[in-house]
């Protein structure tokens, strides 16, 4: 699992978090984890729906977020967030089927566009109650100046929380409609509701005001749903069994990444001997620090399948962060092309090719790490690595290029402008790469004209 972290999104929709009691704020910025049969795991579960969705296959996309909460998101455009934590949480994938058909009725009902129309009104009553507020204090009523701001914020926000919760209960509706038509069972939206609902009482939130929630009660979403999705065509349809199997493999291999190793090392003791607590414990001991247990771990799980590239990918992944890339090229090799050329996995690959320090490897690293940033350019390592391997070769001006694909990436507009200028330079005038060097040069100087704060960094 050669999980990549970047900075992630700040959500306004919440779609199946437990009932809020206040205000929906945004989150802070939190990282992703790519993974490659994570991702792929994504892509098969919600295909069905995003097409019963009338949405695009090649357009959405699912992507982890490392948080332990329970919760699922949309922030704009086609994608769905969901937090490591819910995977954990989830006994199967058709959980997190329901979990995503929610969020897919979020974006096909635009949803996310739609925001501004509940917080423009709820804005706007809590800056007239401000203002009015204000007055009265300035005229020497301090008391009824206070009262009024209170009741100014409390009319917004139950405003503000009776729009989300129309979202939430349409989101509902359209998942349900999604998993009904595209052959998948309901089964797992219901019964993750209800783990939802079991929250709700573990906080003490089932005697609570409804209409002071930013979604409906998990009882009441139960209640809503059962009918459409138990007398639908779905219902009982049969589970997918090799994509429980998927699930189950990723759920092991997300908690040896996240979780403390001695949590993972209990709950999959050395006793177990099955492919999760394989793919657990290797990762456990890795991040432990005991490349010899971890690399005797991955060695089992190439003894189970030879060829699957996941484990390949691991077993390469602990080679080469054992200061082993030799090692690591030959399962690095065969994983990615096993993988279909997986860019997760490519640059992991091209990062054992550089890590030789051989410059027989650079000319085969820079062909790998360009097709995989061709077919996934929101890879800030691969980026690193290509600009790396162009360093190292002397194509000056096509390092310079990858420094501002990543510094664009990860918010660096500063380092995004200067470094896409200097590739400019090195360039040849109105060649293809000259004109990527230059529209990254231009966004990144309209983002420093627009927040003046960053060109003082």
């Amino acid at each position: 699992m050669s999980m990549m972290k970047r900075p992630g999104h700040k959500p306004w929709i919440a779609g199946l978090a437990v009932a809020l009691l206040l205000w929906t704020q945004p989150a802070a910025a939190q990282s992703i984890l790519r993974d490659a049969e994570t991702e792929t795991m994504f892509a098969e579960m919600s295909r069905p729906m995003i097409i019963a969705a009338g949405l695009s296959p090649t357009n959405v996309r699912v992507v982890m977020i490392n948080d332990d909460s329970i919760n699922a998101f949309v922030a704009g455009g086609q994608t769905v967030y969901v937090h490591s934590g819910l995977i954990q949480a989830a006994d199967n994938a058709n959980e997190v089927q329901g979990v995503i058909a929610h969020e897919l009725g979020h974006i096909a009902d635009g949803h996310v566009v739609l925001q501004d129309a509940g917080a423009k009104p709820a804005l706007g009553i809590s800056l007239l109650s401000m203002v009015v507020g204000l007055a009265a204090v300035a005229a020497g009523a301090g008391d009824a100046g206070l009262a009024i701001l209170g009741l100014g914020q409390t009319a917004a926000q139950g405003k503000f929380l009776a729009f989300t919760r129309v979202q939430e209960a349409t989101a509902d509706a359209a998942g349900a409609k999604y998993l009904n038509a595209s052959g998948v069972s309901g089964r797992g939206m219901l019964s993750f509701f209800r783990k939802l609902q079991n929250q709700e009482y573990a906080y003490g939130l089932n005697n609570i005001d409804p209409y002071a929630q930013s979604h409906p009660l998990s009882g009441q979403r139960i209640e809503s749903l059962k009918a459409d999705l138990m007398n639908g065509p779905s219902w009982n349809a049969k589970p997918d069994l090799a994509l429980e199997e998927r699930f189950k493999r990723v759920k092991a291999k997300l908690r040896g990444y996240v979780a403390d190793p001695k949590i993972t090392l209990n709950v999959y003791p050395e006793t177990d001997q099955s492919v999760y607590a394989h793919y657990a414990r290797a990762y456990a001991w890795h991040k432990s620090g005991y490349p010899d247990k971890a690399d005797e771990e991955a060695a089992a799980l190439i003894k189970a399948d030879p060829h699957d590239p996941y484990f390949l990918e691991i077993q390469g992944q602990i080679l080469l962060e054992a200061g082993k890339p030799t090692n690591a090229l030959v399962p690095l090799r065969e994983a990615t092309a096993r993988s279909n050329n997986s860019p997760l996995i490519a640059t992991t690959f091209g990062h054992a090719l550089i890590a030789t320090d051989d410059k027989k490897n650079y000319p085969e690293a820079i062909t790998i790490l360009r097709r995989a940033v061709q077919r996934d350019d929101q890879n800030p390592f691969a980026w690193y690595q290509l600009g790396t391997v162009y360093e190292r070769t002397g194509d000056t001006a096509r390092a310079m290029l990858s420094t501002a694909e990543q510094a664009s990436q990860t918010g660096n507009s500063r380092l995004a402008a200067y470094t896409a200028r200097g590739a400019m330079q090195g360039l040849i005038a109105n060649s293809p790469d000259w004109i990527r060097a230059q529209d990254i040069a231009m966004t990144a100087q309209n983002d420093l004209d627009d927040n003046p704060k960053q060109k003082r960094r």
